[in-house]
């Protein structure tokens, strides 16, 4: 019989093969009958009876194979890594990376603490730290933390104290264009063959306003030209028609885009303060907005998912998704629900 080499064997099957060589010898089979009858050499059975006679038959146990299960960070080493990743991008340490990728990580450990891994160790270590990769949000660098803390903390709570002193329904209005080149979604295919879907080549746009409450309301209106007083002042209208019914004044929080703050805009809100008042959101923070998450359902599920042949019938999908939307409140308030705007939830 060949001699098979027993470390190939699984932990189980080895250990079950040292007490049955074991429990051999003793019943009288000397080691070297041992080594033939199976398959080891003759020095891993003498091995395994002197394992015995130190230590007893607990020494044939099973045990972890491979590197120790030790991490080569230090405690305060792994806690400050983590903190480095989910506080602030590499390139903010003076890293070669715009994102936290494993070869971003291993030079981290390299030049802050002098510490040699491997790329697989640094995807072990991510995962017992609880990290996994994930798409970013881009988020501008000219934003104010300390405005958006003061918004959070000051502002909008003393504006939600003023919405209900008058009663007055809080509005988010936002902007945004479409184009019909606009893609979201995957499709299945063949492995190494990238699906072809095929569309216009012709390129069409047109923009949309809306402003949506925690209450469930949403007011929009899709327009071609380009997004000016005039046009705000049309959407405000509409939205003070619409509002007429409840008799209840509206608080409107819009961005600072320059249109919001033109002098015609700020001469038309002067007659109507009575219906309405406009608030500002702190600058490039439109994470803030609640009707950024109805920008980016429209755009995905009206425009992303479907190919329009023309800008009419474009419009006409946008337009349709929304009265869709519009008649179920419910789905306007799960825009209040992600954590980043789950403040302007009540």
């Amino acid at each position: 019989m060949g001699k098979q080499d027993a470390r190939s064997l699984p932990a189980e099957a080895q250990e079950d093969l040292r007490r049955r060589v074991v429990e051999a010898v003793q019943k009288g089979l000397s080691q070297t009958e041992a080594a033939q009858v199976f398959g080891l050499a003759r020095g891993t059975v003498s091995r395994w009876m002197g394992l015995v006679e130190r230590a007893g038959r607990r020494a044939l146990k099973a045990r972890r194979r491979g590197r120790p299960p030790v991490s080569r960070l230090k405690p305060h080493q792994a806690a400050t890594t983590v903190r480095h990743i989910v506080s602030g991008c590499p390139d903010q340490l003076s890293l070669p990376f715009a994102l936290w990728t494993r070869e971003a990580v291993q030079e981290l450990l390299s030049r802050k603490f002098d510490v040699q891994v491997s790329v697989w160790t640094v995807g072990r270590y991510l995962r017992a730290w609880g990290l996994t990769p994930q798409k970013p949000v881009r988020r501008a660098y000219e934003q104010n933390p300390t405005a958006v803390r003061k918004w959070l903390e000051e502002e909008y709570p003393a504006i939600r104290e003023q919405a209900r002193q008058f009663k007055a329904q809080i509005h988010w209005l936002d902007e945004m264009g479409l184009r019909s080149d606009h893609q979201a979604g995957r499709s299945y295919g063949r492995r190494g063959e990238t699906p072809v879907v095929f569309g216009t080549g012709q390129r069409f746009r047109c923009n949309m306003i809306s402003s949506i409450t925690n209450r469930g309301r949403l007011a929009f209106m899709i327009f071609r030209q380009r997004f000016t007083a005039r046009v705000f002042l049309n959407f405000l209208g509409r939205l003070l028609r619409l509002t007429r019914k409840t008799r209840k004044k509206v608080f409107l929080i819009v961005d600072g885009h320059p249109v919001h703050k033109a002098r015609s805009v700020s001469r038309w809100l002067a007659e109507h303060r009575e219906q309405i008042r406009i608030f500002y959101l702190p600058a490039y923070s439109p994470e803030l907005n609640p009707d950024e998450l109805l920008n980016q359902d429209v755009k995905t599920n009206a425009l992303g998912r479907v190919r329009p042949v023309n800008l009419q019938e474009m419009m006409g999908n946008v337009r349709s998704y929304l009265r869709i939307t519009q008649a179920s409140p419910k789905a306007v308030k799960n825009y209040f629900r992600e954590s980043h705007v789950k403040y302007a939830a009540s």
